[in-house]
């Protein structure tokens, strides 16, 4: 497996709030979740790729009451890069609490290389298994082992805004097809976890989850990037450019005109990024 994909803060920041608004589309696989809840015990909860903790921020009060989170990453400097509103200046040895209404959650955060394999991590401590913006990026390999100590642990699942291939550009120009695809085929390379799955994540987690009995519901969490979201749109035309350009080096000046014309229209118009959220808990 390659290099671990590594995600600027910068960018991490940008997306939160689309992931936030998001998410409340799929706010009844919350409620589901919750009456999973397996006991009055603290919630033992491991986040899987948690970067700056944005999973944590927008989870821990929709699940209430008491928690215990592991949050593992392989990039440091993204650990340490917590926001409020817990003490994300303590040092990473050292637990991070959040208390709200209703709820109380601990977060430890650790160094993790999830592509090395996931036989180290404590599969048998753990009630909840959750991410968000991660299966897209990892391979039929990896999520089988995932898969596997998941269910053999008898844990839930539950993984937030996985990329489901669609990506609507209102209104359209030339070629916004052509580079979508390029940008799909460019999902497809491996970031860390063997080759990506990409849009095929969910189907494939969730036949392979079926398949070991297990009960899994999906809800839609689609981005809407709407007129005034300028820096969004801004980093999505060069984002699908990019990605594009170095699946394809020879098509760079045809990629190029496509990004100049989607910046003419940068002040207008709106963008769909479709996602998938994915729960899924055993049957009794």
């Amino acid at each position: 497996m390659t290099k671990p994909e590594t995600f600027a803060t910068d960018w991490l920041a940008l997306r939160e709030p689309f992931d936030a608004a998001a998410r409340e589309s799929s706010s009844r696989l919350v409620a589901r979740l919750r009456t999973l809840r397996p006991g009055p015990e603290p919630w033992r909860v491991m986040d899987l790729g948690c970067g700056t903790g944005a999973n944590w921020r927008w989870l821990a009060p929709r699940l209430g009451g008491e928690q215990q989170w592991l949050a593992l990453d392989h990039d440091a400097a993204l650990l340490r890069a917590w926001p409020s509103p817990a003490d994300a200046d303590a040092p990473l040895d050292e637990p991070v609490r959040w208390r709200g209404v209703r709820f109380d959650a601990t977060a430890l955060r650790r160094e993790a290389e999830l592509g090395r394999g996931l036989h180290a991590l404590p599969w048998a401590q753990v009630q909840l298994v959750t991410a968000s913006a991660l299966l897209d990026l990892a391979g039929a390999e990896w999520l089988d082992e995932l898969v596997r100590r998941a269910t053999e642990a008898r844990a839930t699942l539950f993984f937030a805004l996985n990329v489901d291939g669609g990506h609507d550009w209102t209104p359209t120009v030339a070629d916004d097809d052509w580079v979508g695809e390029l940008f799909a085929a460019h999902q497809g390379r491996d970031k860390g976890l063997g080759p990506a799955l990409g849009a095929r994540a969910v189907p494939w987690l969730q036949q392979a989850l079926r398949e070991r009995g297990y009960r899994v519901a999906l809800g839609r969490s689609d981005w809407h990037v709407r007129r005034g979201d300028q820096a969004m749109k801004m980093a999505m035309i060069d984002g699908f450019a990019r990605a594009a350009i170095e699946q394809e080096p020879t098509q760079a000046p045809l990629v190029r005109a496509w990004r100049a014309r989607r910046l003419r229209r940068l002040g207008w118009g709106s963008l769909r990024v479709g996602h998938l959220d994915l729960l899924a808990w055993p049957a009794p």
